[in-house]
């Protein structure tokens, strides 16, 4: 049935959540072909540096071939390359923009139904949440927007302890997986099982507690 990999937040050019990134492609059981989906930021992004940086990357760790999906894509397009990708990545950027535009070409509906790996980096993980939190860094404002919709909780990326106050009182409604620059949640399809790549937090009804790669949530 595949899975899911929430990943907190990686620097690509430091290549520091690599040890993620190898999991997900050993999951797929070959040299995947793997498709990205950079529709993350305001400005599309095109540039030719960063996407060679992520196909670099990639190609390191075992890819069979990297390609992008462009929103300027039909639906039936990215449905065509979704069907062929063994690995669906989502990269960061802006929340709202992210789910807005998968919401719009249908991503939703595909990756309920992809049996593959899916990998959501930062924003790429949030959106694929019941609903997303999200804190604008320079004014402070916070407003909830819709997530995907693929598992029954919600995610906060980028994890840091200040963020504790505010995710006790949003888990007082929604079951919250924080999720530190460089660990992972991992869940399974199917079953509904969860492992952790390094230390992730849950808050639920206001509590918080530490979980770890020795623990398993089913």
């Amino acid at each position: 049935m595949g899975k899911l990999y929430f990943l907190g937040g990686e620097i690509v050019p430091k290549r520091d959540a690599k040890n993620v990134n190898a999991m997900a492609f050993q999951d797929v059981g070959r040299a995947p072909d793997i498709l990205v989906f950079p529709w993350a930021r305001a400005s599309f992004d095109t540039a030719y540096k960063r996407r060679k940086r992520v196909t670099d990357y990639f190609r390191s760790l075992g890819a069979q071939s990297v390609s992008f999906s462009e929103y300027s894509d039909f639906p039936e397009e990215i449905a065509a390359k979704v069907a062929c990708a063994d690995l669906v990545y989502l990269t960061g950027g802006q929340v709202s923009v992210l789910a807005a535009r998968a919401k719009a070409k249908g991503l939703d509906q595909l990756l309920r139904e992809y049996p593959g790996v899916v990998v959501g980096r930062s924003a790429g993980a949030v959106i694929m949440g019941r609903r997303c939190l999200v804190t604008n860094r320079y004014s402070g404002s916070r407003k909830i927007v819709g997530g995907l919709g693929l598992v029954d909780f919600s995610v906060k990326t980028h994890y840091q302890p200040a963020h504790d106050n505010l995710l006790r009182r949003f888990s007082m409604k929604e079951k919250t997986y924080a999720i530190p620059h460089g660990s992972a949640l991992v869940y399974e399809r199917g079953s509904g099982a969860l492992t952790f790549l390094g230390e992730v937090f849950v808050f639920e009804k206001g509590e918080k507690t530490a979980l770890n790669e020795a623990t398993e949530n089913t």
